[in-house]
């Protein structure tokens, strides 16, 4: 007798949403309304941000919460989402994708944040990026 695995059912794609904090939360207040994003939102908000420019993740977290008319945006996911981004760029780069083409994980994370020390990388090359597009 031969056992056989089930089919893998495609990865489902997760949706963004909202939720009413019942309980205070990472610094965000007990009734906040929260925005939780997903991967895809957050490395569109990175190729947004004009070359020569960068933004903090609390200055991300912000403007898309504004934008969701949200009181805040998650920061557990979101530092997930962010360093999932940048690990991505990364692995393309090592792949030969020339860096113009990947997400530019290095106008949201500088080499001194603690995200920039998990990265497979070296975050002085994140100061030689910034450097390169003038924002250093």
């Amino acid at each position: 007798m031969t056992k056989t695995n089930p089919p893998k059912q495609p990865a489902r794609k997760k949706e963004p949403r909202t939720v009413r904090l019942e309980f205070d939360f990472s610094g965000i207040p007990a009734g906040s309304l929260m925005f939780v994003a997903t991967p895809d939102i957050i490395e569109d908000y990175i190729r947004r941000i004009p070359r020569g420019e960068t933004r903090s993740i609390l200055a991300m977290r912000r403007e898309i919460a504004r934008r969701r008319k949200c009181d805040a945006t998650c920061p557990v996911s979101t530092a997930i989402f962010v360093r999932m981004a940048a690990e991505r760029a990364l692995k393309e780069i090592a792949a030969g994708m020339p860096v113009s083409e990947v997400a530019p994980f290095w106008r949201i994370i500088s080499s001194t944040d603690k995200i920039a020390k998990r990265l497979p990388a070296d975050p002085a090359w994140i100061d030689t990026q910034r450097t390169l597009e003038g924002s250093a």
